[in-house]
This record gives structure tokens, C-alpha cells and sequence, in this order.
């Protein structure tokens, strides 16, 4: 069963380098995050997600741990992290840490230890073929560089190894079942480190590649799946209000694996793509259905949702986001007020989501040169736009020396200005999470059905007793359905609901008490 305190979460994903500076360097920081704690949760967020922030040597944007017991010292040190927890905890915001359990860095010391040609605690750590010129045979693989005569697998980059959790179905001698004494090792070794932010006031983790652990396993996931519900009986026994929400992207496994929370992330041509980022279909035209006028069709999007959601319903949750570190920022391809009226959807469907930094001004995706292992993505990893003072008000520090450089338009959004401005999408996205936060239908374990998803009508859809519609289109538009004696108690745009018919004015959002 999911944390309690999930029911009326709402996260916030901070990506530290970028958040806020204090000490001048040109990188954000622990102390960064906590001076802007007010903030978080006057937009409305009472949850945090916090992207690695342990010792590394940042070949991966610190997914490529060196310590998982140490803060990275670009933030801060421990007691730095520690008293974020606390003070986090005193305005009622709960925190998650990124877990990276399926690889380190390759200067773990685990990794440093399990190179040697003596054999010792660590040689089975990671994964390793039985000879320096035996290939891994379809799993990325790295030669030559250890004393060890062999070969070790990868689990993404070059300098990520994998670490061992075994094989569900072994097929060489190398390869380790998973309930092997050194693959269960493995696993209490990753349940040691996430005791210790725990006890210490971390609330959970995020879990990065959460479908990556066992090898070679089946459909299902049988072997992975098996080791996060152990994992889970864990936490349930030392930890029962900790929370952990999985990069999975599949509901249905995830949150039979013991998870709380998986996210829905985008997927070229899934159904969360065609909301926002349907540029990226066959055609090469954009579709997005939150895209005025782009001929958009909701039921992509709800054909997969809805399979998911009566399958997972009393298990967990589903997790939309706005956007994340991995994925180019909404404000790519549309302007605020198709913004306003697709966070006024993700942000009243059931689950728990999440919203990025930026994302509630429309910070805009930057083409930018790629940055620790960033690529494509690190135009949406760029610093925090707070007002229009040096840095956009992220740094006090010299330009040179930001972490990546901030929009450099004249028209960059910053929260000072969109605080000033009551039509703003910052006040849009404020008003919609209160709205959640007000009302329990609307939060995440409430019922949901759709009513009406006909292609040029009104999406119209049910939680609890709320009805709620919205029109993307640049045309007022009607749907005959009745609601009774409905109550108008939100608008973007216009709404009118009268004898049976409601009218909903371009690009608009209503709900309705019923």
C-alpha cells in the first residue's frame, strides 16, 4: 500500500545545479534549495525530488556515483543535506533522494576493488566475463583497462558499470543466478545505503533505471521485480511512511514490484507524447493535442492511460510530470496559454505529479553544447530564472563560471515578474494545485471516468463529484451531457453549462461541482 502522505502530494523536481547559487560559485546548492523552500510551497508543491546530489566525478550529472554515503561537495556536505531534511520537514514538504542502484561510477571503491586480480568481497560486486577477450555478447561491455583478466558489463555509459543483482536465465558461466550469495550481496548493500538517508530524514527515493537490475530477464521483469519487492518488505518493516516512485514507465510491473509511484515519461509515440510533445510522431508535424489547433486526439493518450489505470488503480499510482532533466521543457513547442490549459489537465488527473523546475514559468529549452553527459538535454537542465538581476538571479557569481548560461532573451520568463502578473502561468499553476489541494476529489486516489473524449468535442471527465472539461481548440465548443445542477467553481477561458448543454470558449478549462 502506498505512503499515506501520498494521497495530496505534489512533487517538485529540483535539478541542483541549476536551482540556486549562494556561495558565488555559478552552481546551486543544498543551501539553495533551502532558502527557497517558501517558494516551493506557496506554488503549491509539498514534496521534493531532488536529482543525485552524492559524491561524483559528474560524468553523468552525478548518475554516476562515487559515494552513495556522501553529499557531492558542489552542494554541500552532509549536515548541509541533513538540515534540508529538517527544515523541509517544518513547512511540511517531504523529500526524495535520486537512487542510482543499478550502476556507479567507475571510481566507486566497490568498482576500484572489484578490478584487482585477487579475489575479494567486492570481485562479484559488478559483472564480469571470464576472460580479458571474452566479450559480454549483447550487453555493452568494457577491455583492457583493469588488472583483472576480464571483461565488465555496462549499464549505460562507459563510465557506468553494472553492478551484479545476477541472471534471471543464465547462459554462460560468468553469469551468477540471482539468488546467488554475491548478487544477494549486492542488494543488501544498495538496502545499507538507502537506510542511511533514511535515517538520517530522507522520505524516499526516485529510482533511476528501476527496470535495469537482474539481467537477462524475462518479459515481466520476474527477476527485478523480485528484488524490489524485497526491498519493499523492507521498508514496510523500518521505514512504512518511505516512498519510492521508479523510472519504469510501465504501471503495470512497477507498481506490482512494490513501488508507490511510476512515472509516465515520454516515450516517442506513447500516449503521454501526444499531450505535449507529439513533434516527435512519424510525420514530423505536431499533434500535440494541447496545441491550439493541431488537430490533436485525446484518445491516443487515453487508450494507454486508461489500460493502466484500471489495471493499477488499488496498487499505486500513475505519475504525470510536467517535464524532467531528461526531457525537452513544454515551452519547446507551446506558448502559456496552451501551458496553462495542459497543467490544468496533468495536474487534476488521479496519481501523483510531478512539475519541474521552470516549468511554472515557462522556462524555455535552450540549444545549448552538451554538458556532463547531457546532450540534447542539458537545454533543459539550465539554471532557475528567479528575476531580472544578474544571472537571472541565480547566482551572484561571474557569467563565465555559471554551471550552464542562463536564457539569454529579453523576454525570459522570471518568477519576480510572473508574481507581479495575476494572469500569469505562475498564479495559473498556484491556482490549479490549490484547487487540488482544496478539494479531494481532485487528488490522488479519487475516482476518475471519462464522459465525453469524442475528437472535436470538449474532453469531459469525472473525479468524485467534480465534472471538469477542457477545449484546446481555437474554437468555442459544446457537448450535450447533463450535470445537474452544476456549480462553476474554476475557469481558464469561458465556461457555461445550461439545460444540458455545455459550452466551453476557446482554449478553455472548467470544473464543476455536481
Amino acid at each position: 500500500m502506498a505512503a499515506k502522505w501520498l494521497k495530496d502530494a505534489v512533487f517538485y523536481e529540483i535539478y541542483p545545479q541549476s536551482f540556486r547559487d549562494t556561495n558565488g560559485d555559478g552552481i546551486g546548492d543544498f543551501n539553495g534549495i533551502i532558502e527557497k523552500l517558501d517558494y516551493i510551497k506557496d506554488l503549491g508543491c509539498n514534496a521534493l525530488w531532488i536529482n543525485p546530489c552524492f559524491d561524483s566525478p559528474f560524468k553523468d550529472a552525478g548518475y554516476d556515483v562515487r559515494d552513495y554515503k556522501k553529499a557531492a561537495a558542489r552542494y554541500g556536505t552532509n549536515e548541509d543535506l541533513y538540515r534540508l531534511f529538517e527544515e523541509a520537514h517544518k513547512k511540511g514538504i517531504h523529500v526524495l533522494l535520486d537512487l542510482v542502484p543499478g550502476h556507479t561510477s567507475e571510481e566507486h571503491e566497490w568498482f576500484r576493488q572489484s578490478q584487482k586480480a585477487v579475489k575479494n568481497e567486492y570481485t562479484d560486486r559488478y559483472i564480469w566475463t571470464s576472460f580479458c577477450f571474452e566479450g559480454a555478447e549483447g550487453y555493452p561491455y568494457v577491455g583492457g583497462e583493469s588488472e583483472r583478466s576480464a571483461t565488465y558489463l555496462l549499464n549505460f555509459f562507459k563510465c557506468q558499470p553494472a553492478l551484479n543483482y545476477g541472471f534471471h536465465k543464465v547462459t554462460k558461466p560468468w553469469q551468477l543466478p540471482e539468488n546467488h550469495p554475491e548478487a544477494l550481496a549486492t542488494r543488501e548493500a544498495m538496502k545499507d545505503v538507502m537506510r542511511f538517508w533514511l535515517s538520517h530524514g530522507c522520505d524516499g527515493f526516485r529510482v533511476d533505471m528501476a527496470a535495469s537490475l537482474v539481467k537477462n530477464d524475462d518479459e515481466k521483469k520476474s527477476g527485478t521485480s523480485a528484488v524490489w519487492r524485497d526491498i519493499r518488505r523492507m521498508l514496510e518493516l523500518e521505514y512504512p511512511d518511505a516512498a519510492m516512485v521508479s523510472e519504469w514507465s510501465n504501471p503495470p510491473l512497477a507498481l506490482r514490484a512494490g513501488y508507490d509511484m511510476d512515472f509516465y515519461l515520454n516515450e516517442r509515440g506513447n500516449g503521454y507524447s501526444t499531450l505535449i510533445r507529439d513533434y516527435q510522431n512519424h510525420d514530423g508535424e505536431d499533434h500535440s493535442y494541447f496545441k491550439k489547433d493541431a488537430g490533436g486526439n485525446i484518445n491516443r493518450f487515453l487508450d494507454q492511460y486508461l489500460t493502466w489505470y484500471e489495471d493499477t488503480k488499488d496498487k499505486g499510482y500513475i505519475s504525470l510530470l510536467s517535464c524532467n532533466h531528461d526531457t525537452l521543457r513544454p515551452r519547446y513547442n507551446l506558448d502559456e496559454e496552451e501551458l496553462k490549459l495542459a497543467y490544468a489537465f496533468i495536474y487534476t488527473l488521479p496519481g501523483v505529479p510531478f512539475l519541474y523546475y521552470g516549468d511554472e514559468i515557462g522556462m524555455k529549452y535552450l540549444d545549448i553544447p552538451t554538458k556532463e553527459g547531457g546532450y540534447f538535454r542539458t537545454g533543459s537542465r539550465t539554471p532557475m530564472q528567479w528575476s531580472k538581476s544578474a544571472n537571472l538571479g541565480f547566482s551572484t557569481g561571474n557569467s563565465e563560471d555559471l554551471y550552464l548560461p542562463v536564457d539569454p532573451s529579453e523576454d525570459a520568463p522570471t518568477v519576480e515578474a510572473q508574481e507581479a502578473d495575476p494572469s500569469s502561468l505562475l498564479n495559473t499553476v498556484k491556482a490549479i494545485l490549490k484547487l487540488r489541494h482544496d478539494h479531494e476529489d481532485l487528488q490522488a486516489d479519487a475516482p476518475f471516468a471519462v464522459i465525453c473524449s469524442e475528437p472535436g468535442r470538449p474532453l469531459v471527465y469525472r473525479r468524485g463529484n467534480l465534472i471538469l472539461a477542457v477545449n484546446p481548440d481555437g474554437n468555442a465548443k459544446e457537448v450535450k451531457t447533463d450535470l445537474g445542477k452544476a456549480e462553476n467553481i474554476f475557469t481558464l477561458g469561458t465556461a457555461e453549462y445550461k439545460e444540458g448543454t455545455l459550452s466551453l470558449g476557446a482554449q478553455s478549462f472548467a470544473v464543476f461541482n455536481v
